[in-house]
């Protein structure tokens, strides 16, 4: 089994012209059976290390780094960063791989960007698992996001760099240095500062534009926008929630499980947003939710 995946790129276009999107793919580039793995917020496709590692024997396992992150362009028009927008590039990117159908697996607003596209007429995908995020999302997650969202920091170096990582990224729960270190590596890049090379986040920090741009209305609107897109969703869905969530209410599971087709629901213990899938126990429900063993 490779220890990293191949790095391909596909090419995507918005109302401001053209840009790159990079994917991180794994196992067999000819299996038909295809699971898209995209991350949260301010992450990467690396994220999915782990989990790709563990289904790649199964899957062809494609983890996309987002416009806007990793090793993806930036946007030349920031207000392009929203879900419709990733919703189409993440059509492009189905379409470069040609395979008719794919699971998804994402993890907060990659689990966004997975309802746009399941709840479309005629869409891919097949099974959807939904990490720690539904059409509602608590006031307090998007206050505690935006506290960080965009801000320019830079560190001297990289363990420097990785220590503000795992202050900010606590609510994950529970793993070793050499976790941390796998996890978040991917999150920061060299950059040029005055006093020589430092390290800086790898996303454009313009996303915090449309982020802290949305006024109470947009937001009531766009809830209500992925409340229709998830109702209309007909195949499987498990939702994950992280028992110490700020940001998906047990409530708003309930809600879920009620108003969905065909949708299940597991907590997992001693986290919060969100749960990361390196642990193989959790790891075992993405497995049965999939493939039906653990």
């Amino acid at each position: 089994m490779s220890a990293s995946p191949r790095l391909g790129f596909v090419q995507c276009i918005s109302p401001a012209g053209l840009h790159r999107m990079a994917y991180h793919e794994w196992g067999d580039p000819a299996n038909p059976r295809v699971l898209v793995c995209v991350h949260g917020l301010t992450r990467t496709g690396r994220d999915f290390d782990m989990l790709a590692q563990s289904l790649c024997g199964d899957y062809r396992v494609v983890c996309p780094d987002v416009a806007g992150r990793g090793r993806s362009d930036w946007l030349r028009d920031p207000s392009g960063y929203v879900v419709p927008k990733y919703v189409a590039d993440m059509v492009t990117l189905i379409a470069r791989l040609n395979v008719e159908k794919v699971d998804w697996f994402g993890t907060s607003m990659g689990g966004l960007i997975g309802m746009g596209l399941a709840g479309l007429p005629n869409s891919p995908v097949r099974k959807l698992l939904l990490n720690d995020v539904g059409p509602r999302i608590t006031a307090s997650a998007v206050e505690r996001i935006g506290s960080y969202l965009g801000l320019p920091v830079r560190f001297k170096t990289f363990e420097e760099g990785l220590a503000y990582l795992q202050t900010i990224s606590a609510s994950f729960g529970r793993h070793t240095p050499e976790q941390w270190r796998e996890l978040n590596g991917a999150i920061l890049k060299p950059v040029q500062g005055e006093q020589g090379l430092e390290w800086g986040l790898h996303y454009d920090p313009a996303l915090a534009v449309p982020f802290r741009g949305a006024t109470p209305e947009q937001l009531a609107a766009g809830e209500a926008a992925m409340w229709q897109m998830f109702e209309a969703i007909p195949v499987p869905v498990l939702v994950v929630r992280g028992a110490l969530s700020d940001l998906l209410l047990r409530e708003t599971v309930a809600d879920m499980v009620a108003r969905g087709k065909h949708v299940s629901s597991v907590e997992i213990p001693d986290v919060g947003h969100a749960p990361t899938f390196v642990d193989p126990t959790q790891i075992a429900v993405a497995r049965q939710f999939f493939l039906g063993s653990a």
